[in-house]
């Protein structure tokens, strides 16, 4: 990989996200990270694309027969978005998919998917050998140990791959503050599942600048005093 490519940021305009194999057999498998929280994390990464217009790209393998349905939490956020099917582990190896990232336009990839030591580094590995820049989003990426999961990153990252969590992934989409087209909704968005940051933005809003607060059914303390 090009020096160049370690020393820019990714734009919503140049960039596309892929999801590989988001499905309850490999969810099963997973021992790197809490499952709750990878869930949480790869739904916010794609509720903030969506919101961006960030091209996706959504895979699975053998859906019927082994692996089942794609999170309902993830094909809720993109309506009746299409998904590549596969038999093969490595994404890179199905023309459906290489169709399907090369339709994006775009050279930045974000990456992420089940499990990282095999659906995650191998399309990583082909794609960064293709000219793609990828961006592998940890967080969003789950592995059967964490010696797997920590394995595959160095692979990938000695191939040239970028390593990143959830949250940067996403403020890079935004970058500026004054940005304000996208601002407000980023924010309910970050409430729902940013965790601490999440709440913060919630103090901010609600006790700092007055904003009505989040709950449908606010807090309305009865003593207010202390």
């Amino acid at each position: 990989m090009p020096a160049n490519n370690y020393q820019t940021l990714f734009t919503p305009e140049d960039s596309a996200v892929v999801f590989i194999d988001h499905q309850p057999q490999m969810t099963f498998g997973v021992d790197n990270i809490d499952k709750s929280t990878l869930i949480n994390n790869t739904v916010l990464l794609a509720k903030v694309a969506k919101l961006f217009n960030v091209p996706t790209v959504l895979t699975a393998v053998e859906t019927e027969s082994f692996s089942g349905y794609i999170w309902p939490q993830l094909l809720d956020v993109f309506d009746d978005h299409p998904i590549i099917e596969r038999t093969s582990m490595n994404s890179w190896d199905d023309e459906g998919f290489r169709a399907a990232i090369r339709a994006t336009g775009k050279k930045n990839i974000i990456m992420t998917g089940l499990w990282t030591e095999v659906c995650v580094t191998w399309p990583t590995i082909e794609m960064l050998g293709e000219g793609y820049s990828i961006y592998v989003v940890e967080d969003c990426c789950g592995a059967t140990s964490p010696a797997a999961h920590e394995a595959a990153l160095s692979r990938m990252v000695q191939a040239g791959a970028i390593r990143l969590t959830t949250i940067p992934a996403l403020l890079e989409w935004q970058r500026d503050w004054a940005k304000r087209e996208h601002y407000d909704a980023l924010m309910d968005i970050l409430k729902v599942h940013a965790g601490a940051y999440g709440v913060g933005v919630e103090y901010a809003y609600s006790m700092v600048h007055k904003a009505p607060q989040s709950a449908k059914h606010p807090h309305k303390p009865a003593n207010k005093g202390v």
